[in-house]
């Protein structure tokens, strides 16, 4: 059973499935395949009052299903959300897999209810996803709690503390993992692995390779235990590589949050009913480009690009509730003027940006909920939806830096969750999920709720395949 100190668990020879993560894809990848028969080890890198990842700051996920139901007001179908990756991603995904995923997150709702995770309808601020996802009742935290009760309760053994190190592979099959805890040094075999350890994010040395020294000045939203050790094995040995390491789920966030492991309580989604600048006072982008849950994910890069790796959003009176706030409280001010002295920015310099957003707003009708009308004209960048004058004191603004949730940088899969070698062949015995193997789907950009789509998607079906291996290696032995 699950154990919530750090000693060794065991005896854990022969085991069948080895399962290296801790988060929403490695929980679920390990009840798969516990309720299929097989033994089940879980190493997770973090103490028990860090488990889970990344996913114990998510919210909700998006899933297919034909109809409304307790918590979702309508369908979400095949090339609906097929069109709305489309547009977020630019193209750059794997169609197949990407599909694939969409079609076999097929009402999995009920899957995870069975599992423990409970759901609640959307509330103020999150009515735009109230058709196409499905809100976590007490959010990450309560899912990832429950479902470690449920694999606990299911015979998994759940080791924390656990940092694996290495993988010996030969020829493309595992063998084994070593792995450090209480600074000692431990091998366990295993007859097959499913590695769904994250991302790279939180190795701020491997994103300066991508970035140089901008990203210093990036904040990683999630968890400190993200440094991509286990990609950098399975690449160095043979595993083919799929992504762009300078892509990333990377949202604006305040810059006031922890360097790590702020959570979603450090986002701002009060873009699109103001105006962002640099440290130059100036507008860089379309604010009302698209509603956030499609467009907010952009932000992170934006504001990378931007000198210093700052941005500052600055709405007025009008808009202050029509958003979730942050933890942090906004920057008050009676006037423009006074809003760039708080925000140490040159006075004219905004009051001139500001006048001039004003002056090529066009009247239009505002609706939140909407792609409205309210419109900017002759002025570059444009503001597309959601523009109207900044002239309702107080001000209330925010700082912004890039907040790195997840990297895009993994290993190749099939849609069998087995990892490809360089010469395209899968590996019979190691299969990955989560964000480790997300960039196969998403090259670029983010909707929300989609990494926690991927992680089940795929969390399952390594669980399965890993199972569908050790049952076959077992016939032939």
């Amino acid at each position: 059973m699950g154990t919530e100190t750090s000693a060794p668990v065991g005896p854990f020879e022969p085991i069948d499935v080895l399962v290296i993560g801790g988060g929403n894809a490695a929980l679920c990848a390990a009840m798969t395949a516990r309720e299929a028969g097989a033994s089940v080890l879980v190493l997770e890198s973090a103490p028990f009052e860090f488990r889970g990842g990344n996913s114990r700051h998510t919210r909700n996920l998006r899933y297919l299903h034909d109809r409304a139901n307790a918590v979702l007001t309508g369908p979400y179908k095949e090339e609906e959300f097929w069109e709305d990756l489309l547009r977020v991603t630019g193209g750059k995904t794997n169609e197949a897999l990407a599909r694939f995923t969409i079609r076999e997150s097929n009402n999995i709702g009920a899957w995870m209810a069975q599992h423990g995770c409970k759901f609640q309808p959307s509330m103020r601020g999150t009515l735009h996803l109230s058709r196409t996802n499905a809100f976590f009742l007490g959010g990450g935290k309560a899912l990832m709690n429950a479902y470690y009760a449920a694999a606990e309760r299911l015979g998994v053994v759940i080791q924390y503390n656990a940092d694996v190190r290495d993988l010996d592979i030969v020829d493309g099959r595992f063998a084994s993992a070593t792995y450090e805890t209480g600074g000692v040094a431990r091998t366990v075999a295993a007859r097959a692995v499913v590695v769904a350890s994250g991302g790279f994010q939180a190795n701020i040395d491997w994103l300066k390779e991508a970035w140089g020294e901008a990203a210093d000045n990036f904040i990683i939203r999630g968890t400190p235990f993200d440094k991509g050790r286990m990609l950098r094995v399975l690449l160095d040995n043979g595993v083919q590589s799929v992504g762009d390491p300078r892509q990333c789920h990377a949202v604006a966030i305040d810059a006031r949050a922890p360097k790590f492991d702020g959570g979603i309580v450090t986002r701002l989604d009060c873009v699109s009913f103001g105006i962002v600048v640099n440290k130059s006072a100036e507008r860089f982008y379309d604010e009302g480009e698209d509603f956030w849950p499609k467009r907010y994910a952009i932000w992170g890069r934006l504001v990378a690009q931007q000198p210093e790796q700052i941005a500052y959003s600055i709405i007025d009176a009008k808009s202050i509730d029509l958003f979730m706030p942050s933890v942090f409280p906004p920057i008050e001010a009676q006037s423009i003027r006074e809003m760039a002295e708080k925000l140490e920015l040159d006075p004219a310099a905004l009051e001139t940006t500001v006048a001039n957003f004003n002056a090529a707003t066009r009247p239009g009708t505002f609706d939140a909920g909407e792609l409205d009308d309210c419109t900017t004209e002759g002025l570059a960048p444009p503001k597309s939806h959601w523009a109207r004058p900044l002239d309702t004191p107080p001000y209330y603004g925010y700082p912004l830096r890039p907040g790195i949730t997840f990297t895009y940088l993994g290993v190749a899969v099939n849609e069998r969750a087995q990892v490809l070698m360089q010469d395209g062949t899968p590996a019979p015995n190691i299969f990955a999920a989560g964000e480790i193997m997300a960039g196969n789907i998403l090259g670029q950009g983010y909707m929300a709720g989609f990494g926690m789509t991927i992680g089940t998607v795929f969390g399952r079906i390594a669980g399965k395949g890993a199972v569908r291996y050790v049952v076959d290696s077992l016939k032939r032995s």
